[in-house]
């Protein structure tokens, strides 16, 4: 297509089935709407309905919130020792669909230059990038991406966290190895 130029490749897909556990590797995802389909679906809260999340419990992250709600909900109250469950996820006000990062990003962080709350061991990304040259996708807010059969808007960089958020502006699949294309 006229005007875009490849800036790089899908190196990994990882969908996070449940918010706050660990994110699970995937060929090849749907991005819909709203991010990728199957993404933080769920939500883990206590007895009363308030949400668990890693930043409070931070084991959660060790878990993979692969399985039936149930189970997952049962593996969670042993590991807490207290009673949890999951809820069908809700909109997310200030959450973007879809959360991109570079290795270089993750590279860069590795050797400090980290916004204070982030982690380069686990940037909770959708998409990681293997970039070509000199590319930064922090460069790229207010711009649009062809990923795959997807088409990205780069909306801004998070406060906390390593890469990118975008929005979806055409739904489609990407797949591991697709060209990143600006």
């Amino acid at each position: 297509m006229t005007g875009q130029r490849p800036v790089g490749r899908v190196e990994q897909i990882r969908i996070y089935p449940v918010r706050s556990l660990a994110g699970v590797a995937v060929p090849a995802a749907e991005i819909g709407s709203a991010g990728l389909v199957g993404d933080r679906a769920w939500t883990v809260v206590d007895g009363s309905g308030t949400p668990v999340r890693a930043k409070d419990v931070p084991q959660l992250a060790t878990v993979a919130g692969e399985g039936a709600p149930d189970d997952v909900a049962a593996e969670l109250s042993c590991l807490l020792g207290k009673a949890v469950r999951l809820e069908a996820g809700k909109d997310r006000p200030g959450a973007a669909p879809v959360h991109l990062v570079s290795r270089r990003a993750i590279d860069r962080a590795a050797f400090g230059d980290v916004p204070e709350g982030c982690t380069a061991d686990d940037p909770r990304a959708n998409l990681l990038l293997s970039l070509d040259g000199d590319e930064d996708e922090r460069s790229w807010v207010g711009r649009t991406l062809h990923v795959g059969g997807a088409l990205l808007e780069v909306t801004r960089t998070p406060t906390h966290c390593l890469g990118v958020y975008a929005e979806v502006r055409r739904a489609g699949t990407v797949t591991a190895g697709d060209a990143v294309l600006l």
